[in-house]
């Protein structure tokens, strides 16, 4: 498919000479392919792509193409002055991992995760009224996407750090060099369900 699809059209002889190999070993196979509509053939003309193999090839340019921005979800913030106890009741009634905090302008402060959340409250009975200010990871090592990186991009980030989520930033208008306001979070999920309304489509 590929000598097809860089050098159509092309004939059989032209294919197996590039292959290395005669007309006749390789017949059955450009059949097949011909069958299941990676490639065509037209009479005295050669081969080139098929329906099937155009349409595979316009999908994965589109999934290369697609932007943070075209799939990303509402953030779930909390402030930096929230209580630990009410960070856990929005993690369980938003069923996310992570939280996003954000200061009183909503600039992004930092991450807060079950994790996180986890290790503060086990056996500290005290802990439920502290701010998540006091153990969140900071805005400085939080790992963030803008809307205008690939969603490619994303994933790989994902898959590096092993991370559920990402919080989707935009400079501040406002704001300093490092000061980002959220506009979004993208997760495993929201890469998945893209990936699968994709091929949907076909």
């Amino acid at each position: 498919m590929d000598i097809v699809k860089k050098h159509a059209p092309i004939t059989g002889e032209q294919i197996a000479e590039m292959l290395n190999l005669t007309r006749p070993t390789i017949r059955s196979d450009l059949s097949v392919l011909v069958m299941l509509d990676y490639i065509d053939a037209k009479p005295k003309v050669g081969y080139f792509l098929g329906k099937r193999a155009i349409s595979e090839n316009e999908n994965k340019i589109r999934l290369l193409d697609m932007k943070v921005g075209d799939v990303h979800s509402v953030p779930v913030v909390v402030r930096e002055t929230t209580t630990i106890h009410d960070a856990v009741v929005t993690l369980f009634l938003e069923n996310v991992g992570h939280l996003i905090v954000t200061d009183e302008e909503g600039r992004l402060a930092g991450i807060v995760s079950r994790k996180d959340l986890l290790k503060v409250t086990l056996g500290n009975a005290s802990a439920s009224t502290m701010p998540v200010s006091f153990i969140m990871t900071r805005r400085a090592n939080v790992i963030t996407v803008s809307p205008e990186d690939t969603v490619l991009e994303a994933a790989r980030i994902i898959i590096t750090h092993q991370i559920d989520s990402l919080p989707v930033v935009v400079p501040a208008p406002s704001g300093g060099e490092g000061e980002w306001n959220v506009v979004g979070r993208i997760s495993k999920t929201n890469i998945i369900k893209m990936l699968l309304e994709t091929l949907a489509e076909e």
